[in-house]
C-alpha cells in the first residue's frame, strides 16, 4: 500500500487510489467539478490541480488522474497550485451568466463555491459571452445551457453509467452543447440524476422550480417506497408540502443515485384530493368521534358473530410499525391474522424467497454490480425494481455476462442474454442451465445429446435449437464465474421458483466459495408482511369469499387499496357492499376511502418517520421531514400565509396509522403496552426473532440486517416442474406486469408520472400477431371474463411465443380478469377499425 504525504499530513492508502480521493481521506477537499466517485477520473475541467514536489510525478498536476504512489509529498497549497487553479476558474466564468438569484442551484452550486474559495471576484474579459438555446427536455428535468462549464458528467453519466444515448455532446471546441438531437421528453428513467450531478444550475429539478433555496427547506433523511429496493434519499419540505425528493448516498444500496419514480413519485403527501378529515358514513367527523365510533361497532359485530367475523387487511407499503401494530391488535382481539397478499400464490412465493436468504448469500444492490455472471429470472429490472437494472449495467461494464429466464420484452440498457421462455418452462430451462452448469466437462457431451429428449417442451419450442445454445453457452460461462449471482423476481414465476433459486445459490456457494442471492418483492415492505403473516398461506382472496358468504361482516383496511391489484373489480365492490363496516385507514384517495363506512386519515412517512425492510432483509429508517398539515399553497393560493393565530394546525388531523390502531385498541377496551405506544418498534422486536435488531434503532439510518447465519430454507417441491402450459395450442398466457410509470400506486398521483406513463400497450410476439394478422400501433378490444379492456398492439420478436402481456398502468383499468392467472383465445381478441 503506497505511503504518501499531503500537505505535511501522512498517508497509506490502497493501490490505484488516486490522490485526490487520498486526499479527502485526510479531511482535504481538493475543488473538483468533472470528478464523481461514482464517475471515476476523466481530467475535463482543470480544477483539481495540485503540485507535487517530490516521487515520480514533478510540477502541477491533475490529482484525479494520478494514483497514490510511494513516495509521493505532495501540496495543495502551493502558489502555483493555487495561481492555476484560480485562472481555470477565471476561463470558466468568461461565458457563465451571472443569473445566481434566478438559478434554483444558487445556494447548493459547486461553481459558486469554487469561485469564492479560488478568490475570484473581478471579471477582465469584456468581450460577448458564448450564449446557447435552450431545450425542452420533458417534464422532469429544466435546462439551462447557458450555465454550463463543459465538465462532462452529465454526458458520462446518461450514456456510460446509465446506457442511454439521446443525450449527449454535440459540437466541438468552445461550442460544445450538451443535449438532445432534438426536444423532447429524455429517455433515461434515471435523468433525475443529472440534477444531482451537475455542479451547476444547467439542469435542475423542473417540478420544484423556484420553490425555494436549499436553507429554505426541512431536510431530513428518507426513503423511496416505490419498489423494494429501499433507496435512501433526501426529502425537503417548505410551507407543510414535500418540494423536492434528491438522493443519499448509501454505499450498500442505491449509491448516489435513484430512479426517476422515486425522485418524482412523492406528490401522493401533497395532493389536494389528500383525505385529511376523519369520516363517517361520509361525513365529516372529529378523529376522537370516528375512533369511538369504529371501536362501538367493532365490539357489536364480535358479540353477535364472534371473533372470527372481523378480518383485517394490511399493506405491504406499510411501516414495520404499522405492520406490527395490526398484527398485535389482532392477536388481543383474537382475530384472524391480517392479510397482506390479495393472492396466496404470491404470498407463499414471498415467504419462500425470505427463508432462502441468509448473511452468506444474501447480497445487496451495491454488490451486484461486483459480479461477474448474473442470471435473472422471471424479473423485469426496470419495471419492478429500476435501481437493480443500473446495478446489472455497472457488472456489464466490466465485462460481466447477464442473462434473464423471463417470458417478457425485457427492456434493459445494455446487451445480454434472453432466454425468452413462457412461464410455464422457466422452471425446466432453469433446470437444465442449472445441470450443464454443475455438470463436469466430461459429461456435458452425453448430456447435450439427452436435452431435446428428456425435456418435452424444449423439443417442442420453435425457438429450441436456439434455447439450447443459449444454455450451453452461459453454462460454460456459469462455471467459470467466481463471483456469480443469481437475482429472482415473486411476481409471475411458478411457485417452486424462489426455492430452486435459492438452493442453487447455496449449491453454488459450496462449489466455489462464493454467490449471492437477490430477490426482487413487491412493494416497499413485503419481507416485512412476509415474516409477519408468515403463520399460513391465508390471503385476500379467501377473505373475500367468506365475505360473500356472510363469515366475515367487518373489516379493516390499513393503509391498503386492494382495487389497485385485485382482478375482479366488480366481485370486490359487491363483496365489500354486504359489510356491516368497512373501517380504511389511509393517505390517498383511493375508491377503499370513497367506499368506507369510517374512515380514519393517516400520515405518510414523511410527516412520521417510518422503518422499512427491503428486499434482501435490510431495516432501515425514515425520519420525519415535517410536521404535516394542508401544504399552505392549497390555503391562499400562494400568497401570505394567514395573519391569525390558532392553536392547530390546519389538517394536521392525520396520525400515524399505528397510532391509530393504539387508538382502536383504546376504544376496545384493551390497554397496549406502556413501552409500545412511546416506541412501537419495541413491541415489533418481539414479533419475530429476526427483528430482535429494532430494539437498538440508533443503527437503523444506514441499515442492520435481520437475516440468519444459516437460512432454514423452505425445500424445493418435488413437483417442481409440472410443466402447465395452456390448455390448448390455441390458448395464450395473458400477464398482468409492472412498469415503471403508471403501474405502481402512490407514483400513480404524481402529475409529472401521469405525462410520461404512455398509452397502454399489449405486448405479444410478432408470431403470434401475424397469425392474429396484427401490426404494430393496430388498436385491438381485449375481451376477459369480467368485461373488455382497449390497448395498442406492440409486437416484439424478443419475448416467448404464446404469451401475452399487460401493464398493470392506471389508464387501463384492467382489473376485469377475474383471476390472478388468465388465458384467452384468439377469438377473444378484436381489431378494432
Amino acid at each position: 500500500m503506497p505511503n504518501l504525504i499531503i500537505d505535511d499530513l501522512p498517508i497509506e492508502v490502497p493501490a490505484g487510489t488516486k490522490v485526490i480521493e487520498a486526499a479527502e481521506q485526510l479531511g482535504i477537499i481538493i475543488p473538483r467539478f468533472c470528478y464523481h466517485k461514482a464517475l471515476g477520473s476523466v481530467g475535463a475541467c482543470r480544477m483539481c490541480a495540485v503540485k507535487f514536489l517530490q516521487g515520480p510525478f514533478k510540477g502541477v498536476q491533475m490529482s484525479c488522474l494520478i494514483d497514490a504512489q510511494d513516495g509521493m509529498v505532495v501540496s495543495t497549497t502551493d502558489e502555483e497550485a493555487v495561481a492555476f487553479r484560480k485562472f481555470i476558474i477565471e476561463l470558466l466564468m468568461l461565458n457563465h451568466p451571472h443569473d445566481c438569484p434566478v438559478c434554483d442551484e444558487g445556494g447548493q452550486c459547486l461553481l459558486q463555491d469554487m469561485t469564492v474559495a479560488g478568490g475570484h471576484s473581478l471579471r477582465r474579459y469584456l468581450g460577448r459571452k458564448r450564449t446557447y438555446r435552450d431545450q425542452n427536455l420533458g417534464v422532469f428535468i429544466a435546462h439551462e445551457m447557458n450555465r454550463c462549464i463543459h465538465c462532462y458528467r452529465c454526458s458520462r453519466f446518461y450514456q456510460e453509467f446509465a446506457g442511454y444515448r439521446d443525450l449527449g455532446p454535440t459540437q466541438i471546441a468552445n461550442r460544445v452543447y450538451f443535449g438532445r438531437f432534438e426536444d423532447g421528453q429524455l429517455e433515461s428513467p434515471f435523468s433525475g440524476n443529472l440534477v444531482d450531478l451537475c455542479p451547476t444550475g444547467v439542469y435542475t429539478d423542473k417540478p420544484a422550480r423556484f420553490q425555494g433555496r436549499r436553507w429554505d427547506f426541512e431536510r431530513l433523511p428518507s426513503l423511496c417506497i416505490h419498489c423494494s429496493l429501499g433507496c435512501n434519499t433526501i426529502a425537503n419540505a417548505r410551507y407543510r408540502a414535500v418540494v423536492r425528493v434528491e438522493a443519499r448516498f448509501n454505499d450498500a444500496v442505491n449509491g448516489f443515485f435513484i430512479c426517476d419514480r422515486g425522485r418524482f413519485g412523492f406528490p401522493y403527501t401533497n395532493q389536494p384530493e389528500r383525505p385529511r378529515q376523519a369520516r363517517i358514513d361520509g361525513n365529516e367527523s372529529s378523529l376522537e368521534d370516528a375512533v369511538a365510533g369504529a371501536g362501538r361497532k367493532l365490539a357489536d359485530i364480535a358479540h353477535r358473530a364472534g371473533p372470527n367475523a372481523i378480518a383485517c387487511l394490511g399493506s405491504r407499503r406499510s411501516s414495520l410499525e404499522t405492520q406490527g401494530l395490526l398484527n398485535h391488535l389482532c392477536q388481543l382481539m383474537q382475530w384472524a391474522e391480517p392479510d397482506y397478499f390479495l393472492d396466496p400464490l404470491l404470498k407463499k412465493k414471498v415467504k419462500s424467497a425470505i427463508s432462502q436468504l441468509d448473511s452468506r448469500v444474501a447480497v445487496s444492490l451495491r454488490q451486484v454490480e461486483t459480479a461477474d455472471f448474473i442470471l435473472a429470472v422471471g424479473v423485469d429490472p426496470l419495471g419492478e425494481a429500476p435501481m437493480l437494472a443500473l446495478a446489472m449495467r455497472q457488472a456489464q461494464r466490466k465485462e460481466a455476462t447477464v442473462a434473464v429466464i423471463d417470458p417478457r420484452p425485457v427492456p434493459l440498457p445494455f446487451s445480454f442474454e434472453h432466454l425468452a421462455v413462457p412461464t410455464w418452462e422457466m422452471n425446466g430451462c432453469l433446470k437444465l442451465l442449472m445441470e450443464e452448469a454443475m455438470r463436469k466437462e466430461d459429461e456435458k457431451s452425453a448430456a447435450r445429446d439427452r436435452m431435446a429428449a428428456e425435456e418435452g417442451w424444449l423439443r417442442n419450442n420453435p425457438a429450441s435449437a436456439e434455447i439450447r445454445r443459449q444454455i450451453a453457452q452461459l453454462a460454460a460461462l456459469f462455471q467459470a464465474s467466481r463471483n456469480p449471482v443469481l437475482i429472482c423476481g415473486t411476481d409471475i414465476v411458478p411457485e417452486a421458483t424462489p426455492a430452486v433459486v435459492g438452493a442453487w445459490a447455496r449449491s453454488l456457494l459450496e462449489e466455489k466459495g462464493k454467490c449471492g442471492l437477490f430477490y426482487v418483492l413487491p412493494d416497499a415492505n413485503a419481507f416485512g408482511a412476509g415474516l409477519l403473516g408468515a403463520a399460513n398461506d391465508h390471503a385476500f382472496l379467501e377473505t373475500v369469499g367468506a365475505i360473500e358468504r356472510g363469515e366475515v361482516r367487518a373489516l379493516i383496511a390499513v393503509e391498503s387499496d386492494p382495487f389497485e391489484r385485485f382482478p375482479d373489480r366488480s366481485r370486490l365492490e359487491q363483496a365489500l357492499a354486504k359489510l356491516e363496516l368497512l373501517l380504511v385507514l389511509d393517505y390517498v384517495p383511493s375508491p377503499m376511502v370513497q367506499q368506507a363506512h369510517i374512515f380514519l386519515p393517516t400520515s405518510t412517512l414523511f410527516e412520521t418517520g417510518s422503518t422499512f425492510i427491503n428486499q434482501e432483509g435490510r431495516i432501515q429508517i425514515a425520519q420525519p421531514v415535517y410536521h404535516g398539515g394542508t401544504p399552505l399553497s392549497q390555503m391562499n393560493g400562494g400568497g401570505h400565509p394567514p395573519r391569525v393565530y390558532a392553536g392547530g394546525l390546519p389538517g394536521g388531523e392525520p396520525k400515524p396509522a399505528w397510532q391509530l390502531l393504539i387508538d382502536l385498541a383504546g376504544a376496545l377496551s384493551l390497554a397496549i403496552e406502556t413501552g409500545a405506544v412511546e416506541n412501537p418498534l419495541s413491541l415489533v422486536a418481539s414479533a419475530h426473532p429476526l427483528l430482535a435488531g429494532l430494539k437498538n434503532t440508533s443503527s437503523l439510518l444506514d441499515g442492520v440486517r435481520c437475516l440468519p447465519d444459516v437460512a432454514d430454507a423452505e425445500p424445493v417441491p418435488a413437483d417442481m416442474d409440472p410443466a402447465v402450459g395452456p390448455g390448448t395450442e390455441n390458448e395464450l398466457q395473458l400477464l398482468f406486469v409492472d412498469s415503471i410509470f403508471g403501474a405502481e400506486e402512490l407514483s400513480q398521483y404524481a402529475d409529472v408520472i401521469r405525462q410520461v406513463e404512455g398509452e397502454p400497450c399489449l405486448y405479444m410476439h410478432t408470431q403470434d400477431a401475424e397469425r392474429l394478422g396484427l401490426v404494430e400501433g393496430d388498436r385491438v378490444l381485449l375481451t376477459l371474463d369480467a368485461g373488455a379492456i382497449e390497448a395498442r398492439v406492440c409486437p416484439s420478436q424478443s419475448m416467448a411465443p404464446g404469451t401475452l402481456v399487460l401493464p398493470r398502468r392506471r389508464k387501463l383499468e384492467w382489473q376485469k380478469a377475474k383471476s390472478f392467472s388468465t388465458r384467452v383465445t384468439p377469438d377473444r381478441i378484436e381489431k378494432l377499425k
